[in-house]
């Protein structure tokens, strides 16, 4: 379950997939023969005598006036429902995976203009020297290299994206090749119904990149996780990830960071995630959190019809003189949770209680993921 979000996408047309590597198909058209038209040459003389001749011409030509007028609007609207729309019309929000000043792979929701084929605009705004450019946030920069073009499809299970890219793909910096990957596969799985994806390279599926040979296997989806952390986990058997965010800055602004961390096996994985956002980034990093390192949950989350209740001790108050909880903790915690399966929205306790109060003075009563991640500034 995955939405659109953001601090403080949307009709998807897609394309279907040739079995193959045969992308797309061309339309069957039907030409049918236009009925014949009878022009009569103005102020052409008919022989006609008397108005009531004339009279039941003129109805005649208004009619056929009339009828031709509604065609030629019938053929615009048709026209214009055949055409892309215009570069400044109304823009969907798109999230982009873009690299930050340190390089993290880092989501910005940003307005891209109208399109037919929403998967294959949102990767090529990952092209560096593109589109892109004039939205990029101060400290950001595209992913893809410059010139890159590229299609997208949906195989015939509508779950799986094929992503098409011309030679130009094979230019990158090896040493952002897992990164790349990451922002294309993050990308593409905001949509609804993907859950993986597949590449190629002029037509020739990849399954493995080409510099630092990095795996893509059969396919590639966000289990395979976002600006990776060992944790120092050793047992590679016995732990799993969990994809935490945390808060990353440019200037006076802060944005949210999906960050993958390698950890323990535990039976309770949303006390596992809950536990790492307050263990916090890890040394070394750009990141930081709010979240202090005494906040504890005073019992086991419980879910119940896609609701989480969590019971936290006082210390996660820290806003309003120890009265309210700060509102980038709680999307930390939306974010992070409702990477879940099975999470849809977090209820809040401290010691027990549930009148909580939010840092924008109002009773947190559910708290849902953001409707838009790290949105671009108006």
């Amino acid at each position: 379950m995955r939405k659109l979000v953001g601090i403080s996408v949307p009709f998807i047309v897609i394309l279907t997939l040739a079995t193959g590597c045969s992308f797309g198909a061309k339309d069957a058209v039907t030409d049918l023969d236009d009925p014949p038209v009878n022009y009569i040459e103005e102020g052409e003389d008919l022989g006609l005598e008397g108005e009531e001749g004339t009279e039941s011409e003129r109805e005649v030509d208004e009619g056929n006036e009339e009828g031709a007028e509604e065609g030629e609007e019938e053929s615009e609207e048709a026209d214009e429902d055949q055409e892309p729309a215009e570069e400044g019309a109304e823009a969907n929000e798109r999230e982009l995976y873009l690299f930050d000043a340190n390089g993290m792979v880092v989501p910005q929701t940003l307005p891209l203009p109208k399109s037919d084929g929403v998967m294959q605009q949102s990767l090529e705004y990952l092209v560096q020297d593109g589109p892109v450019q004039e939205l990029l946030p101060s400290g950001f920069q595209a992913v893809l290299p410059a010139g890159t073009e590229v299609s997208v499809n949906l195989m015939e299970d509508e779950e799986t994206a094929v992503a098409d890219f011309s030679p130009e793909f094979n230019e990158y910096n090896p040493e952002h090749e897992q990164e790349m990957l990451q922002a294309i596969t993050w990308t593409l799985t905001q949509f609804d119904g993907v859950e993986q994806i597949k590449l190629l390279v002029n037509g020739h599926e990849l399954k493995e990149m080409p510099h630092s040979k990095t795996p893509i296997g059969d396919s590639l989806s966000r289990a395979n996780g976002i600006n990776l952390e060992s944790n120092q986990v050793t047992d590679m058997t016995n732990s799993s990830d969990v994809t935490v965010y945390f808060l990353g800055s440019e200037g006076e602004g802060n944005y949210y960071v999906p960050v993958t961390r390698r950890v323990e096996n535990s039976e309770d994985h949303l006390a596992t995630a809950i536990e790492q956002l307050i263990n916090g980034p890890a040394l070394g990093t750009s990141l930081v959190t709010e979240m202090n390192q005494n906040i504890e949950l005073l019992e086991e989350p419980t879910v119940n019809d896609g609701t989480v209740t969590l019971n936290f001790n006082e210390s996660i108050l820290t806003e309003h003189e120890a009265t309210a909880v700060s509102s980038s903790v709680l999307d930390m915690l939306a974010l992070t949770l409702t990477e879940q399966e099975g999470v849809s929205d977090i209820a809040i306790e401290v010691d027990g209680e549930a009148n909580v109060m939010a840092e924008n003075g109002k009773e947190v009563e559910s708290v849902v993921r953001p409707d838009q991640i790290n949105p671009h500034p108006l």
